[in-house]
């Protein structure tokens, strides 16, 4: 191909690439100037976040009680100005086929309002944490210290981001709680929807595959090992055949549950308080209180 036959191949498909009646559902048109919320931007909040909820651990390595409340304040300031932006940029995000877009008039002014909520939450936030560093400290003979597992555990690394994007997302904020627990899915390799509810001294060990889905609810002091599924079974369709959203089709595990390795369980079924799933089970039925599931058995016992 000669230069001019390149040059016509290249603007033709710029224009067919450009057509967007064909792609309305890949294409987002904005309703605003603003911009769509920023990954970079988001990753920065996520950063200053943790150096907040674990001063000198991230952030400034040489953090000090004289520097503190200096740092600590220049930081959360940071945090409300930068989720401040991208707040407003998940409300512009609105889609007019699937979310009421009225009243965001003034979308400056309660994006100002969403990310100051969230902003006072870091410390019970920081509280929920602390009960998981804990958690994970005492329920993993490997741990040498606190420090190594806020440091390097990736379940305290996913729990900062969802802890978080809980609040957003009990906060009507759209968008962004996912983009956030997604981030820490890339991360860490742990999948936990926003929506999910999930209690205090809360541990995953090593974590790599653990999907929690929207709408799970876990007690206090319940404990997953890898590969751990908490999912949905086949969902019921509208009468268009399109899926019907936010029922709940997710577990309930109340408190001091253990599941082993590579377990899943699926649907609105409820694993009864103390009870232990056994590795490599596949659970679709309730688990009385205090029962163990096992492979060999495939039966409860108390």
């Amino acid at each position: 191909m000669n230069s001019n036959e390149i040059a016509q191949l290249l603007n033709e498909t710029a224009g067919t690439l450009s057509e967007t009646k064909d792609i309305s559902k890949l294409y987002h048109r904005h309703r605003y100037t603003d911009s769509l919320p920023s990954g970079q931007v988001i990753s920065e909040i996520v950063d200053l976040c943790r150096a907040v909820i674990f001063p000198g651990y991230y952030g400034k390595s040489t953090l000090n009680a004289q520097t503190m409340l200096y740092t600590i304040g220049v930081n959360v300031e940071r945090i409300f100005d930068l989720l401040t932006q991208q707040v407003k940029a998940s409300l512009n995000f609105c889609n007019e086929e699937k979310q009421d877009c009225s009243g965001l008039e003034d979308v400056s002014s309660l994006a100002m309002e969403k990310a100051s909520r969230l902003v006072s939450q870091l410390p019970a936030i920081r509280l929920d944490l602390a009960s998981d560093v804990e958690a994970a400290y005492l329920g993993d003979p490997a741990a040498e210290s606190y420090g190594e597992v806020i440091s390097c555990y990736p379940v305290i690394k996913a729990l900062t981001n969802y802890r978080i994007a809980h609040e957003l997302y009990k906060l009507g904020v759209p968008l962004l709680p996912r983009i956030l627990t997604e981030m820490a899915h890339s991360e860490t390799g742990i999948d936990i929807h926003p929506g999910a509810e999930i209690g205090r001294h809360f541990m995953i060990d090593h974590g790599t595959g653990v999907v929690i889905g929207a709408t799970c609810i876990i007690g206090n002091n319940v404990k997953l090992y890898q590969g751990v599924t908490l999912g949905a079974r086949s969902f019921p369709l509208d009468d268009n055949g399109n899926p019907i959203k936010h029922i709940p089709r997710h577990p309930i595990l109340e408190d001091n549950v253990i599941v082993y390795s590579n377990a899943t369980i699926l649907g609105r079924v409820t694993i009864g308080k103390g009870a232990v799933i056994g590795g490599n089970i596949w659970v679709t039925y309730d688990v009385p209180a205090g029962a163990r599931i096992s492979q060999r058995k495939h039966t409860t016992e108390k």
